[in-house]
Protein backbone atom coordinates (compact mmCIF):
# COMPACT_ATOMS: atom_id res chain seq x y z
CA UNK A 1 0.00 0.00 0.00
CA UNK A 2 1.22 3.66 -0.70
CA UNK A 3 1.55 4.09 3.41
CA UNK A 4 3.65 1.09 3.42
CA UNK A 5 6.13 2.44 0.92
CA UNK A 6 6.01 5.96 2.15
CA UNK A 7 7.61 4.67 5.33
CA UNK A 8 9.92 2.52 3.55
CA UNK A 9 11.33 5.22 1.29
CA UNK A 10 11.57 7.38 4.66
CA UNK A 11 13.45 4.37 6.20
CA UNK A 12 15.66 4.76 2.97
CA UNK A 13 16.69 8.27 2.64
CA UNK A 14 20.19 8.50 3.61
CA UNK A 15 19.99 9.62 7.25
CA UNK A 16 19.71 7.21 10.53
CA UNK A 17 15.58 5.90 10.33
CA UNK A 18 13.15 7.82 12.19
CA UNK A 19 15.98 10.86 12.40
CA UNK A 20 13.73 14.15 11.53
CA UNK A 21 11.17 12.93 14.19
CA UNK A 22 8.02 14.98 13.08
CA UNK A 23 8.99 15.95 9.87
CA UNK A 24 8.42 12.38 8.74
CA UNK A 25 5.46 12.13 10.08
CA UNK A 26 4.50 15.10 8.22
CA UNK A 27 5.07 13.98 5.27
CA UNK A 28 3.74 10.73 5.80
CA UNK A 29 0.40 12.25 6.47
CA UNK A 30 0.43 14.59 3.40
CA UNK A 31 0.49 11.00 1.24
CA UNK A 32 -1.88 9.22 3.22
CA UNK A 33 -4.47 11.76 3.02
CA UNK A 34 -4.05 13.50 -1.01
CA UNK A 35 -2.67 9.89 -1.91
CA UNK A 36 -0.19 11.40 -4.05
CA UNK A 37 3.05 9.86 -4.15
CA UNK A 38 5.10 12.87 -4.62
CA UNK A 39 3.23 15.90 -3.44
CA UNK A 40 4.14 19.46 -4.25
CA UNK A 41 2.94 22.58 -2.76
CA UNK A 42 2.07 24.66 -5.68
CA UNK A 43 -1.28 26.10 -4.44
CA UNK A 44 -1.42 27.26 -1.00
CA UNK A 45 -4.57 28.70 0.01
CA UNK A 46 -5.26 31.09 3.19
CA UNK A 47 -9.26 31.33 3.88
CA UNK A 48 -9.81 34.21 6.24
CA UNK A 49 -13.28 34.41 7.11
CA UNK A 50 -14.86 37.20 8.60
CA UNK A 51 -18.71 38.11 10.63
CA UNK A 52 -19.55 40.15 13.31
CA UNK A 53 -21.13 39.14 16.91
CA UNK A 54 -24.16 40.59 18.72
CA UNK A 55 -22.42 39.63 21.93
CA UNK A 56 -19.82 42.06 21.23
CA UNK A 57 -22.27 44.99 22.26
CA UNK A 58 -21.76 43.23 26.03
CA UNK A 59 -17.90 44.25 26.15
CA UNK A 60 -16.50 41.07 26.23
CA UNK A 61 -13.74 42.43 23.85
CA UNK A 62 -11.34 45.11 24.55
CA UNK A 63 -11.76 46.50 20.90
CA UNK A 64 -15.14 47.82 19.43
CA UNK A 65 -17.41 46.06 16.97
CA UNK A 66 -16.40 48.50 14.10
CA UNK A 67 -13.31 46.80 14.00
CA UNK A 68 -13.83 43.36 11.88
CA UNK A 69 -14.73 45.69 9.10
CA UNK A 70 -11.98 47.91 9.28
CA UNK A 71 -9.62 44.99 9.46
CA UNK A 72 -11.73 43.33 6.40
CA UNK A 73 -9.75 45.87 4.81
CA UNK A 74 -6.64 45.91 6.25
CA UNK A 75 -6.13 42.12 4.54
CA UNK A 76 -7.81 43.36 1.19
CA UNK A 77 -4.81 45.95 1.51
CA UNK A 78 -2.33 43.38 2.25
CA UNK A 79 -1.43 45.08 5.67
CA UNK A 80 -2.68 42.66 8.52
CA UNK A 81 -0.42 40.49 9.83
CA UNK A 82 -1.99 37.31 7.88
CA UNK A 83 -1.00 39.25 4.73
CA UNK A 84 2.48 39.28 5.92
CA UNK A 85 2.45 35.34 7.00
CA UNK A 86 1.07 34.22 3.79
CA UNK A 87 3.34 36.25 1.68
CA UNK A 88 6.37 34.33 3.31
CA UNK A 89 4.52 31.00 2.67
CA UNK A 90 3.68 31.72 -0.63
CA UNK A 91 -0.04 31.74 0.15
CA UNK A 92 -2.86 33.00 -1.03
CA UNK A 93 -5.06 34.70 1.22
CA UNK A 94 -9.28 34.51 0.22
CA UNK A 95 -11.54 36.98 2.79
CA UNK A 96 -14.79 35.97 2.87
CA UNK A 97 -17.65 37.86 4.60
CA UNK A 98 -19.63 35.59 6.44
CA UNK A 99 -21.41 38.68 8.37
CA UNK A 100 -20.15 41.39 9.06
CA UNK A 101 -22.56 44.59 10.47
CA UNK A 102 -21.40 46.80 7.86
CA UNK A 103 -21.64 46.62 4.07
CA UNK A 104 -18.23 46.25 2.82
CA UNK A 105 -18.17 47.08 -1.19
CA UNK A 106 -14.24 46.65 -2.05
CA UNK A 107 -12.44 44.35 -5.14
CA UNK A 108 -11.60 41.35 -4.02
CA UNK A 109 -13.64 40.25 -1.24
CA UNK A 110 -15.53 37.36 -1.47
CA UNK A 111 -19.37 38.18 -0.40
CA UNK A 112 -21.19 35.35 1.20
CA UNK A 113 -23.13 37.52 4.24
CA UNK A 114 -25.95 36.01 5.78
CA UNK A 115 -26.43 38.53 8.07
CA UNK A 116 -25.73 41.60 9.34
CA UNK A 117 -23.86 39.92 12.30
CA UNK A 118 -25.21 37.50 14.72
CA UNK A 119 -27.66 38.25 17.37
CA UNK A 120 -26.62 38.83 20.99
CA UNK A 121 -26.84 34.60 22.70
CA UNK A 122 -27.56 36.44 26.37
CA UNK A 123 -31.06 36.97 24.27
CA UNK A 124 -31.79 33.54 22.36
CA UNK A 125 -29.77 31.94 19.22
CA UNK A 126 -27.57 33.54 17.41
CA UNK A 127 -28.97 32.31 14.22
CA UNK A 128 -31.68 30.52 12.87
CA UNK A 129 -31.25 26.63 12.07
CA UNK A 130 -31.67 27.84 8.40
CA UNK A 131 -28.91 30.21 8.93
CA UNK A 132 -26.76 28.14 10.45
CA UNK A 133 -26.68 25.66 7.28
CA UNK A 134 -26.15 28.46 5.07
CA UNK A 135 -23.13 29.85 7.15
CA UNK A 136 -21.96 25.67 6.08
CA UNK A 137 -22.89 25.83 3.13
CA UNK A 138 -20.87 29.46 2.12
CA UNK A 139 -17.68 27.84 3.55
CA UNK A 140 -18.26 24.67 1.14
CA UNK A 141 -18.81 26.90 -1.91
CA UNK A 142 -15.87 29.19 -1.04
CA UNK A 143 -13.04 26.15 -1.05
CA UNK A 144 -14.76 24.80 -3.95
CA UNK A 145 -15.24 28.19 -5.93
CA UNK A 146 -11.23 28.27 -5.60
CA UNK A 147 -10.72 24.27 -5.89
CA UNK A 148 -11.46 24.87 -9.25
CA UNK A 149 -7.95 27.27 -9.39
CA UNK A 150 -5.88 24.02 -7.76
CA UNK A 151 -5.85 23.74 -3.81
CA UNK A 152 -2.97 21.72 -2.75
CA UNK A 153 -3.54 22.87 1.01
CA UNK A 154 -6.12 24.56 2.73
CA UNK A 155 -5.25 27.29 6.05
CA UNK A 156 -8.06 28.79 7.93
CA UNK A 157 -8.54 31.62 9.61
CA UNK A 158 -10.70 34.23 11.09
CA UNK A 159 -11.46 37.95 11.97
CA UNK A 160 -14.40 38.95 14.27
CA UNK A 161 -14.46 41.10 17.73
CA UNK A 162 -15.98 39.35 19.90
CA UNK A 163 -15.24 35.77 18.54
CA UNK A 164 -13.88 33.98 20.91
CA UNK A 165 -16.86 34.22 23.17
CA UNK A 166 -19.37 31.57 21.21
CA UNK A 167 -15.58 29.56 20.29
CA UNK A 168 -15.56 29.14 24.87
CA UNK A 169 -19.31 28.42 24.48
CA UNK A 170 -18.95 25.82 21.59
CA UNK A 171 -16.19 24.29 22.84
CA UNK A 172 -17.35 23.84 26.74
CA UNK A 173 -21.01 22.31 25.00
CA UNK A 174 -19.03 19.65 22.63
CA UNK A 175 -16.47 19.12 25.52
CA UNK A 176 -18.30 18.71 28.21
CA UNK A 177 -15.57 20.96 30.26
CA UNK A 178 -16.61 24.37 32.74
CA UNK A 179 -16.78 27.52 31.42
CA UNK A 180 -13.87 28.80 33.10
CA UNK A 181 -11.31 26.62 32.19
CA UNK A 182 -12.11 26.92 28.18
CA UNK A 183 -12.45 30.44 28.50
CA UNK A 184 -9.20 32.52 28.39
CA UNK A 185 -8.69 36.41 27.87
CA UNK A 186 -9.29 37.00 24.44
CA UNK A 187 -7.89 40.48 22.77
CA UNK A 188 -6.75 41.07 25.99
CA UNK A 189 -9.40 41.80 28.22
CA UNK A 190 -8.87 42.83 31.80
CA UNK A 191 -9.74 40.81 35.08
CA UNK A 192 -13.17 42.25 35.59
CA UNK A 193 -14.02 42.00 32.08
CA UNK A 194 -12.94 38.17 32.22
CA UNK A 195 -15.24 37.26 34.97
CA UNK A 196 -17.94 39.09 33.07
CA UNK A 197 -17.22 37.11 29.46
CA UNK A 198 -17.48 33.80 32.17
CA UNK A 199 -20.73 35.17 33.41
CA UNK A 200 -22.54 35.87 30.19
CA UNK A 201 -21.00 32.76 28.63
CA UNK A 202 -22.82 30.49 31.38
CA UNK A 203 -25.60 32.53 30.97
CA UNK A 204 -26.10 32.00 27.25
CA UNK A 205 -25.25 27.84 27.58
CA UNK A 206 -28.33 28.19 30.33
CA UNK A 207 -30.20 30.52 27.84
CA UNK A 208 -29.79 28.37 24.90
CA UNK A 209 -29.36 24.94 25.95
CA UNK A 210 -27.56 23.93 23.35
CA UNK A 211 -26.92 20.41 24.58
CA UNK A 212 -27.57 18.70 21.49
CA UNK A 213 -26.18 15.82 19.21
CA UNK A 214 -26.48 18.02 16.65
CA UNK A 215 -23.60 20.53 15.59
CA UNK A 216 -25.73 22.38 13.63
CA UNK A 217 -28.08 23.30 16.43
CA UNK A 218 -25.09 23.83 18.43
CA UNK A 219 -24.02 26.67 15.88
CA UNK A 220 -27.02 28.26 15.29
CA UNK A 221 -27.65 28.86 19.49
CA UNK A 222 -24.52 29.77 20.32
CA UNK A 223 -22.06 29.96 17.21
CA UNK A 224 -20.76 32.65 14.67
CA UNK A 225 -21.27 32.82 10.88
CA UNK A 226 -17.65 33.01 10.53
CA UNK A 227 -17.33 29.87 12.89
CA UNK A 228 -20.28 28.19 10.53
CA UNK A 229 -18.09 29.05 7.18
CA UNK A 230 -14.70 27.13 8.74
CA UNK A 231 -16.74 24.28 9.26
CA UNK A 232 -18.15 23.67 5.77
CA UNK A 233 -14.12 25.33 4.26
CA UNK A 234 -12.76 22.18 6.94
CA UNK A 235 -15.45 19.62 5.16
CA UNK A 236 -15.04 20.86 2.05
CA UNK A 237 -11.62 20.38 1.67
CA UNK A 238 -11.44 16.72 3.48
CA UNK A 239 -13.94 15.73 0.84
CA UNK A 240 -11.60 16.58 -2.05
CA UNK A 241 -8.24 14.66 -0.24
CA UNK A 242 -6.91 18.10 0.61
CA UNK A 243 -4.85 18.58 3.98
CA UNK A 244 -6.58 21.40 6.36
CA UNK A 245 -4.74 23.39 8.98
CA UNK A 246 -6.17 24.63 11.49
CA UNK A 247 -5.26 27.51 12.84
CA UNK A 248 -6.02 28.36 16.60
CA UNK A 249 -9.06 28.79 19.05
CA UNK A 250 -11.74 30.16 17.30
CA UNK A 251 -10.97 27.78 14.30
CA UNK A 252 -10.08 24.82 16.49
CA UNK A 253 -14.23 25.68 17.57
CA UNK A 254 -15.52 25.53 13.90
CA UNK A 255 -13.17 22.15 13.63
CA UNK A 256 -14.90 20.81 17.25
CA UNK A 257 -18.07 20.76 14.91
CA UNK A 258 -17.03 19.81 12.14
CA UNK A 259 -15.72 16.37 13.39
CA UNK A 260 -19.15 16.43 15.24
CA UNK A 261 -20.89 16.29 11.17
CA UNK A 262 -18.21 13.78 10.21
CA UNK A 263 -15.38 12.29 13.20
CA UNK A 264 -13.14 10.48 9.99
CA UNK A 265 -11.99 14.54 8.99
CA UNK A 266 -9.79 14.40 11.93
CA UNK A 267 -7.19 12.48 9.67
CA UNK A 268 -7.05 15.06 7.16
CA UNK A 269 -6.09 17.79 9.57
CA UNK A 270 -3.05 19.38 11.23
CA UNK A 271 -2.91 21.41 13.64
CA UNK A 272 -0.64 24.39 13.58
CA UNK A 273 0.22 25.50 16.93
CA UNK A 274 -1.26 25.68 20.28
CA UNK A 275 -2.45 28.92 21.62
CA UNK A 276 -2.39 30.57 24.34
CA UNK A 277 -5.62 30.87 24.69
CA UNK A 278 -6.70 28.05 27.21
CA UNK A 279 -9.53 26.71 24.97
CA UNK A 280 -7.74 25.74 22.73
CA UNK A 281 -4.93 23.33 24.30
CA UNK A 282 -8.24 21.90 25.43
CA UNK A 283 -9.92 21.57 22.04
CA UNK A 284 -6.35 19.90 20.67
CA UNK A 285 -6.61 17.64 23.43
CA UNK A 286 -10.21 16.55 22.88
CA UNK A 287 -9.60 15.75 19.59
CA UNK A 288 -6.25 14.24 20.27
CA UNK A 289 -4.32 16.30 17.82
CA UNK A 290 -0.73 17.23 18.20
CA UNK A 291 0.09 21.03 17.42
CA UNK A 292 3.11 21.22 14.82
CA UNK A 293 4.20 24.67 16.69
CA UNK A 294 3.95 26.55 19.95
CA UNK A 295 4.49 30.44 20.05
CA UNK A 296 2.04 31.97 22.21
CA UNK A 297 0.06 32.78 19.34
CA UNK A 298 -3.13 34.39 19.76
CA UNK A 299 -4.00 36.69 16.55
CA UNK A 300 -5.83 34.24 14.78
CA UNK A 301 -6.42 35.64 10.97
CA UNK A 302 -4.83 32.17 10.24
CA UNK A 303 -1.51 33.28 11.31
CA UNK A 304 -0.74 30.01 12.59
CA UNK A 305 -1.57 28.15 9.56
CA UNK A 306 0.75 30.35 7.80
CA UNK A 307 3.66 29.31 9.66
CA UNK A 308 2.82 25.77 10.18
CA UNK A 309 2.19 25.31 6.26
CA UNK A 310 5.97 25.98 5.14
CA UNK A 311 7.27 23.49 7.82
CA UNK A 312 5.06 20.71 6.09
CA UNK A 313 6.28 21.72 2.78
CA UNK A 314 9.92 21.42 4.44
CA UNK A 315 8.82 17.54 5.29
CA UNK A 316 7.03 17.06 1.77
CA UNK A 317 10.77 18.11 -0.05
CA UNK A 318 12.90 15.74 2.38
CA UNK A 319 10.28 12.63 0.87
CA UNK A 320 11.07 13.89 -2.85
CA UNK A 321 14.34 15.33 -2.66
CA UNK A 322 16.42 13.19 -0.35
CA UNK A 323 18.60 10.88 -1.70
CA UNK A 324 17.86 6.82 -1.10
CA UNK A 325 20.69 5.28 0.89
CA UNK A 326 20.65 3.11 -2.84
CA UNK A 327 20.67 6.08 -4.78
CA UNK A 328 23.45 7.53 -3.55
CA UNK A 329 25.34 4.14 -3.25
CA UNK A 330 25.86 4.54 0.51
CA UNK A 331 26.01 1.45 2.75
CA UNK A 332 23.32 1.90 5.60
CA UNK A 333 23.09 -0.15 8.69
CA UNK A 334 21.58 -2.88 7.51
CA UNK A 335 23.34 -3.38 3.98
CA UNK A 336 26.91 -2.70 4.85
Amino acid sequence: SLDKETQARLDNLTKPTGSLGRLEEFAKKFVEISRIENPKLNNKVIFTLAGDHGIADEGVSAYPKEVTAQMVLNFLNGGAGINVLARCAGAKVIVADLGVATDIDIAGLRKKKISHGTKSILKGPAMSYEEAVQSIEAGIELFEDEYINGIDIVGIGEMGIGNTTPSSAITAVITSCSVESVTGKGSGINDEKYRTKVEIIKKAIEINKPYSNDPIEILAKVGGFEIGGMTGVILAACARRVPVVVDGFISGASLLLASKLEPNILDYIYASHSSVESGHKIILDYLSLKPILDLNLRLGEGTGAAIAIPIIETSLRMLNEMATFTSAGISNKDNK
